[in-house]
């Protein structure tokens, strides 16, 4: 069932809509502008019907905070009057809102348009993650980690919280195409897919293929040891994975991970830490492969998670 979001500071006004519609959808109530925000952002909702006339915060307001956040900006926000009056709706419109409707409701036509509203979200929504999507893996393609990592970068910076990025490869993976074929190659590279994005499940975590037998991660909160312990039990999960490799370089399939973590600030590029992971990962194919290497915001070297040399 779909989940539909009031924000109304009348609560009898917010249940009279509420009753309308609780046959059909999952409704919440929020009565300020503040709850609103915040119900928002730790749900997933299809559409948010707000109050223009509120107390403190008013719906133009509440409009513009919501899609100013990574996690509510594409919500469609229908924005709810007493007053019919064309310039407040010419101005929330402008702001963004997908419909502005005026009391008293005719019932039939109000479900009729939240009903196309929350269509189209789904409609747009299903577009994005096909054209985001790597067709081989199912996972994130690079379009959609260009378009993510800056999202996550500005909020960590906002958030002053450590941003972590890391990129890996399959070790050897051209001598397994040459020995086994492209298509045991592919099936590898959906199977290391499958492993790491079973492994970061948070919503905070992004994991893509970034080309090739190539793959790129980034993540909020943890500090760079954390960072590191996380893909090293990865890396380990792949190479206990068991899937034979070409006997004249190594056993099994196994990855390097190259990694970064730092606290993003006003002089700080996404870029140019991405080209730090790169390096790191440089490091660990250097170093003998099926290893972690990772820096922190000091470029101190952590690679304690060495495993025998192939």
């Amino acid at each position: 069932m779909e989940k539909i979001l009031i924000v109304d500071d009348s609560f009898l006004q917010a249940a009279q809509l509420k009753s309308m519609l609780d046959d059909d959808y999952d409704v919440t109530i929020a009565q300020t502008a503040a709850d609103g925000l915040f119900y928002a952002g730790a749900g997933t909702f299809s559409l948010i019907l707000a109050n223009v006339m509120m107390q403190g915060m008013n719906g133009f307001t509440l409009l513009k905070k919501l899609q100013e956040e990574t996690i509510t900006q594409s919500i469609p926000v229908i924005l709810v009057s007493s007053f019919s009056d064309m310039q407040d709706e010419q101005y929330g419109l402008t702001l963004g809102a997908v419909d502005y409707i005026t009391k008293p409701f005719n019932p039939l036509i109000l479900k009729a348009r939240i009903q196309t509203h929350i269509r189209l979200y789904n409609y747009r929504k299903q577009a994005e993650y096909q054209s985001g999507t790597d067709q081989l893996t199912g996972i994130a393609n690079r379009r959609q980690h260009d378009r993510c990592s800056i999202l996550r970068w500005n909020e960590a910076a906002r958030l002053q919280v450590p941003f972590s990025v890391c990129m890996f490869d399959i070790d050897y993976f051209k001598v397994f195409n040459d020995t086994f074929g492209h298509v045991a190659g592919d099936k590898v590279i959906a199977a290391v897919a499958g492993t790491v994005s079973s492994c970061l499940r948070r919503s905070t975590d992004f994991f893509g293929r970034y080309g090739g037998e190539e793959f790129v991660a980034f993540f909020l909160g943890d500090c760079a040891e954390k960072a590191a312990e996380r893909l090293n039990e990865i890396r380990q999960a792949i190479e206990d994975l068991h899937i034979p490799h070409a006997p004249s370089v190594s056993e099994w399939i196994t990855v390097s991970v190259g990694g970064v973590t730092v606290v993003p600030q006003a002089e700080h590029s996404y870029a140019t830490f991405l080209k730090i992971a790169d390096t790191m990962l440089y490091d660990a194919k250097k170093s003998g492969r099926n290893r972690v290497v990772w820096a922190d915001e000091e470029m101190w070297r952590l690679d304690n998670f060495p495993e025998r040399e192939i």
